[in-house]
Parts: structure tokens; C-alpha cells; sequence
């Protein structure tokens, strides 16, 4: 599986951890997208490069990081195909995934801790989506893009 990650100057620490700690799972590719410091950057550019490469096929799933989560969930869902959902907890990505479809798991860096982090990311990568009923709601939301 390749997984793309790309965060913001507030959540470069997250990011850095989260690389390493993907780099460490089996079949799993890392692409890291930036930022690569503390440096102050401007999410938006982030969230377009991440939300391309998966659009693309160029990565499976995406991870998009920035200091509360909020701004990188706006920008990323303005990439035709994406479907990013800002999760705090393991259940919500698991839902994310599960009902959603999610393909970009956003998290927020100054609200999530290493353990956390992990977790919830885990529980992203290992939930399917369902189908079903959700599918006929996904295929909703991917028609409102066909209007952009």
C-alpha cells in the first residue's frame, strides 16, 4: 500500500513521527509530500500536492496533517476525487472509512499525541468500506464534484 503524507510547519512533528512509524509496517510504501521543518508554510499548497497524488492513483490513501485539522479537511476536499475526513479518535476513522469511503485521513497536530496517532491511523488502514447503503451516499457526493 502507498500511503502519501503531507503536513504543515504545526504539525511537522506528527508527521515526521507517523513517517517513521509507517516505514516500520510491512507492504507499506511512504511518500512523504513536505513540509520537511518547522518552517512556517501555508497548508493549502500541502493539501493540493497530497489530495493530487491520490486523486491520481499515485498513492492509495493520503494523511494530511496541520495544527488543528480544520484548515487541511477544507483545502484537501477541493481536489476532485478526495473524500478527507478529519478524525480525532480511532472511531471516527474507522467510520470515516467504514461509511464514508475515506480515502484521506486528516489529522490535527496540536491536538493529537504519537499514541493517539497511531491508533487512529491504524484503525483507518485496516477498515474496509462497507458498501451498501453508504455506496449509493458516496456516489451523491462524488456526482456534486461533476458540478464544480
Amino acid at each position: 500500500m502507498k500511503i502519501s503524507l503531507a503536513s504543515d510547519h504545526a504539525s511537522f512533528e506528527l508527521k515526521e513521527h507517523l513517517r517513521k512509524y509507517l516505514e516500520n509496517k510491512k507492504d507499506v510504501e511512504v511518500i512523504d509530500l513536505g513540509t520537511y521543518n518547522k518552517e512556517s508554510t501555508d497548508y493549502p499548497d500541502y493539501a493540493k500536492k497530497l489530495g493530487e497524488h491520490v486523486s491520481s492513483k499515485e498513492s492509495d490513501i493520503g494523511i494530511a496533517m496541520c495544527g488543528t485539522g480544520l484548515g487541511m479537511s477544507i483545502a484537501v476536499n477541493k481536489v476532485k476525487g478526495i473524500r478527507g475526513a478529519l478524525c480525532l479518535y480511532p472511531t471516527m476513522a474507522e467510520y470515516a472509512r467504514k461509511h464514508n469511503n475515506a480515502n484521506v485521513l486528516v489529522m490535527a497536530g496540536r491536538l493529537t499525541g504519537p499514541d493517539l496517532a497511531e491508533w487512529t491511523v491504524d484503525k483507518f488502514l485496516e477498515t474496509e468500506f462497507e458498501g451498501g447503503r453508504h455506496k449509493r451516499r458516496v456516489d451523491k457526493i462524488s456526482s456534486m464534484e461533476d458540478n464544480l
